[in-house]
C-alpha cells in the first residue's frame, strides 16, 4: 500500500477482516467504500464450484483496470467516432472467496493502490457503479413520462426534489436507458400483438369499446381503428360534422395516423375515433370510413372537411355519398400561392372561391374565367381546381351545415398536439398511450367548461332583451359570445314587407346600409308559439345559431321567448341523457403501485407537517428510517416488477386470432412531417425500382397484388 499511515493501515485491516453472508452484500459494501474514495468498481473474474452450481470466488476491480484491446484501436474502417479511453491499467482490486464450511465470504486479496487521479466527492456520485435508480424513483419516472414530461425535464424535477444532482443518484442518460428498456419490456410479445391484445381486454371491460384491424396475407398489421364508448357518445351528440386528416412520423413504422375529430357544444375539439393505415390509398381510406360508420351505428355525418387528397375524396364519395364534402380552404389558399404567380389571376380565383352568388351565376363566372385565361389543358392546376370547384367554392356550399368551419384546422391542431412529444421511433403501444393522454386533456378541458356552464351564467346588462337573457341561459358561454353579436346586430335590421302564406308567413328584411340586399324569414306559428323559423341567409342551417334577421323578426312579432327551434346543438344540455365516461381505462396500475401511490401521497402530507417542528421531524424520520431498513431491497432492476401503469391484455393473448398479428412493415420513403399543399397531386413518374414487399419486377409496393389481399378481423 502506498499510504502507510495509521489510519490507512487500520482501514485496511478492517476491510480484510470483514465477513459477509453473500456476494451481493460484499459488492454493496465495496461500492460504498469506493464512493468515499472517489473511484468506480466493476465485477470482473469469477470462479464456480466443481459442479458449476454456485460462485465460489469473485474478483472486483477498479473500473479503470486493464487496457482497451488493440482490435478496437487499430480498426481500419471506423464508422463511429471512437469512445474516450477510460482503461489506464489500474491495479486496485478486491477478491472475495466463499468458505465451503461456513458459507460466508471472506477477503482473499485486496489492493488499494490507484494509478489515476481519484474523483472529488461532488463528482464521485456520477461514476458508473454509483449511479443507480431506486425502485421508487423508477415508479415516479414512469409516471412522469406517461404524463408527457420530457426526460430532461424529469431530471430537473428530481434535482429540485432531492436538492441537487449529487443527491439524485443518477444522471439524465440513465433515465433515457431505463425508459427505453421498460418500454421495450412492455412489448416483449410483439408490438402489434400487444396492442391488439390490449384493445381486446378493453373491450371485455367495456362492451361498447370498438376496434377493428386488418392484416396482409403474411399477417403483418396493415390497418387499425378504435373508438371508446365516450367517443361514440360524442359522435352521437356532435357527429354532424367530421374533420379528418393524416399525420406522419407518429410511430417507427411511418404509418399515417388518422384521427376523426369534430366540435362539441363548447366549440372545442372532440375526438370520435382514430386509426392507422399502411398506405394512403382510396381502398385504405374506404376501409377506415366503413369501419367508423360500423362503430357509430351506421350514422353518417352531414358534412366532412378534408384536405385535397384524391384518395380521401374517392373514399368519401363511395362510403358517404350523401354527406357534404368541403376542401380545407387553408390548403387551397396555399396552393394558390404555389401555383399562381399572376396577381390578377390570384384575385379572380379567390373571388370565385368566396363569391356568394347562386350556383348558376358561379358556373357562368367559372366558364368566363377559363376562357379569359385560356385554361384548356386538363393537366393544369386551374383546370383540376375547376373539376373540384363544388368542394371548395362557397357558392356550392350555401345552406350546408359546416358549423362555421372552412378548414381542417381542428384536425391539424390535434396533430400538432400529438407531434409535441412524438418521434419517429415510437412503438404502437407508446403511440396509443400518447394518444390517450392527449384525449384525456381534451376531455378534462370539456369537463371544466361543463362545470362553468352548469354553475354560471354569462353576465348581461339589466336592460338586455328577453332573447339575450334566454340565450345566456340556454347556450354555452362560448357560443353565447357569438349569439350575442347577432342579437345586438338585429337593431340594424328593418322589416320591409310581410307576406302571408298558407303554412308560413314570410318577412322581407333588409339591413341598414346593405345596398338593397333582402333576406326572407319564414315563420311557422301554432297559435302564438313559433314552431319553425328559417332565413334565406341559411346561418341557422350552416352554423346552428340564429342570425340577426331572425332575432329582428322575433322581436317584430313580439315573441315571448326564444323558440326551441332556434336552439340546436350548442346548448348546455346537448349531451343530456347520454352517459359520460371521461376517465380512460389506460392508466390502470397494479395493486402494489396503487398502494405505493396512496402511501406516497400520505407521506408527502405527513412530511410537510412534521417538518414544521423539530420533534415531529425527528419522530417521523426515525419511523421512516426503521421501515426502510426493515424492507431494504436490493437496488437495480427487478424482473417482473411494473413501475408504471399495467397495460391490460386479454388472457387469450396466445390465441390464433392475436397470435397471427405481426408488427407492421415499415413504410419506406416517408421522411419528416409535411403539409400536402397540392389539392390535386401532379403526375408521378413510373417507378423502376423493385417492389419492397415481394421484390418483384414491374410494379412498386403501392400496387403490389399481395398487399391488396387482406384478411379482416372484427372486434364484434
Amino acid at each position: 500500500m502506498a499510504d502507510t499511515s495509521v489510519e490507512s493501515l487500520s482501514e485496511y485491516h478492517d476491510i480484510v477482516s470483514k465477513q459477509f453472508v453473500s456476494e451481493e452484500e460484499r459488492f454493496r459494501f465495496y461500492n460504498t467504500y469506493d464512493l468515499q474514495k472517489g473511484f468506480s468498481v466493476r465485477k470482473s473474474y469469477v470462479e464456480w464450484d466443481g459442479g458449476n452450481q454456485e460462485i465460489c470466488l469473485r474478483k472486483m476491480v477498479c473500473s479503470r483496470e486493464g487496457f482497451r484491446e488493440a482490435k478496437h484501436i487499430n480498426r481500419a474502417n471506423k464508422k463511429r467516432r471512437p469512445r474516450n479511453i477510460s482503461r489506464v491499467g489500474c491495479k486496485a482490486k478486491l477478491v472475495i472467496a466463499q468458505d465451503r464450511k461456513t458459507g460466508k465470504w471472506f477477503v482473499k486479496d485486496f489492493i488499494d493502490e490507484h494509478s489515476h487521479q481519484l474523483a472529488p466527492p461532488d463528482l464521485a456520485c456520477l461514476l458508473r457503479s454509483h449511479r443507480r435508480i431506486r425502485d421508487e424513483q423508477k415508479a415516479d419516472i414512469a409516471e412522469m413520462e406517461i404524463s408527457g414530461i420530457r426526460k430532461h425535464q424529469i431530471m430537473d424535477i428530481l434535482e429540485t426534489r432531492y436538492g441537487g444532482y449529487d443527491k439524485v443518484g443518477f444522471i439524465a442518460r440513465d433515465i433515457y436507458n431505463f425508459c427505453y428498456r421498460y418500454n421495450q419490456g412492455t412489448i416483449d410479445a410483439g408490438d402489434a400483438k400487444t396492442m391488439i391484445s390490449h384493445l381486446g381486454e378493453r373491450q371485455q371491460r367495456d362492451p361498447q369499446f370498438f376496434f377493428k384491424y386488418l392484416v396482409d396475407v403474411e399477417g403483418h398489421l396493415k390497418g387499425l381503428f378504435w373508438s371508446d364508448s365516450q367517443s361514440q357518445i360524442d359522435y352521437a351528440a356532435f357527429g354532424d360534422v367530421v374533420i379528418f386528416d393524416s399525420t406522419y412520423r407518429t410511430n417507427k413504422y411511418n404509418m399515417p395516423f388518422v384521427p376523426f375529430v369534430g366540435v362539441n357544444h363548447h366549440r372545442s375539439t372532440v375526438v370520435f375515433g382514430c386509426g392507422i393505415i399502411s398506405h394512403e390509398t382510396s381502398e385504405a381510406y374506404e376501409w377506415m370510413l366503413r369501419t367508423l360508420s360500423l362503430a357509430m351505428g351506421q350514422k353518417h355525418p352531414i358534412s366532412v372537411i378534408t384536405n385535397g387528397d384524391l384518395a380521401m375524396q374517392k373514399a368519401i364519395r363511395a362510403v358517404w355519398p350523401n354527406s357534404n364534402h368541403r376542401l380545407c380552404v387553408f390548403h387551397v389558399e396555399q396552393n394558390i400561392s404555389r401555383h399562381l404567380h399572376n396577381d390578377e389571376v390570384k384575385a379572380k380565383f379567390k373571388g370565385l372561391l368566396y363569391d356568394r352568388c347562386s350556383v348558376d351565376e358561379i358556373e357562368i363566372k367559372w366558364e368566363l374565367f377559363l376562357v379569359k385565361h385560356k385554361v384548356k389543358s386538363e393537366e393544369s392546376w386551374l383546370h383540376q381546381m375547376y373539376q373540384m370547384r363544388k368542394l371548395c367554392c362557397y357558392a356550392y356550399q350555401v345552406g350546408h351545415c359546416f358549423l362555421g368551419m372552412r378548414s381542417n384546422q381542428r384536425s391539424e391542431s390535434l396533430n400538432a398536439m400529438l407531434h409535441e412529444h412524438l418521434d419517429g421511433k415510437m412503438t404502437l403501444v407508446s403511440m396509443l398511450q400518447h394518444y390517450e393522454r392527449n384525449l384525456s386533456d381534451l376531455r378534462r378541458n370539456e369537463a371544466v367548461l361543463d362545470i362553468v356552464a352548469l354553475e354560471t351564467v354569462p353576465f348581461i346588462e339589466a336592460s338586455a332583451s328577453i332573447f339575450e337573457k334566454d340565450a345566456a341561459r340556454l347556450f354555452t358561454p362560448t357560443v353565447f359570445d357569438v349569439v350575442k353579436f347577432s342579437i345586438r346586430d338585429a337593431s340594424e335590421c328593418n322589416v320591409m314587407e310581410v307576406l302571408d302564406g298558407c303554412d308560413a308567413t314570410s318577412y322581407i328584411v333588409y339591413k341598414k346600409g346593405s345596398r338593397g340586399v333582402l333576406f326572407y324569414v319564414d315563420v311557422e306559428m301554432n297559435e302564438r308559439s313559433v314552431i319553425g323559423i328559417r332565413c334565406s341567409c341559411s346561418k341557422i342551417e350552416c352554423f346552428g345559431t340564429p342570425c340577426s334577421h331572425i332575432f329582428h323578426v322575433l322581436s317584430f312579432i313580439q315573441a315571448a321567448c326564444l323558440p326551441i327551434c332556434c336552439v340546436r346543438r350548442w346548448t348546455t344540455s346537448a349531451k343530456y341523457g347520454l352517459n359520460t365516461t371521461r376517465k380512460s381505462t389506460l392508466y390502470d396500475y397494479s395493486v402494489n403501485l396503487d398502494r405505493y401511490r396512496e402511501l406516497r401521497n400520505l407521506s408527502h402530507a405527513a412530511s410537510f407537517r412534521a417538518s414544521q417542528s423539530i420533534e415531529s421531524y425527528e419522530r417521523l424520520k426515525k419511523l421512516l428510517s426503521e421501515e426502510v431498513a426493515t424492507n431494504d431491497l436490493a437496488c437495480g432492476d427487478n424482473d417482473g416488477v411494473w413501475y408504471g401503469p399495467v397495460l391490460p391484455q386479454t388472457q387469450q393473448s396466445d390465441s390464433d386470432t392475436t397470435g397471427m398479428v405481426l408488427d407492421p412493415i415499415r413504410v419506406p420513403g416517408r421522411g419528416a412531417p409535411k403539409k400536402r399543399l397540392q389539392a390535386m397531386p401532379m403526375k408521378k413518374k413510373r417507378s423502376t425500382n423493385k417492389c419492397g414487399h415481394c421484390n418483384g419486377e414491374g410494379h412498386n409496393r403501392r400496387t403490389c397484388s399481395k398487399l391488396k389481399e387482406v384478411v379482416f378481423f372484427d372486434s364484434q
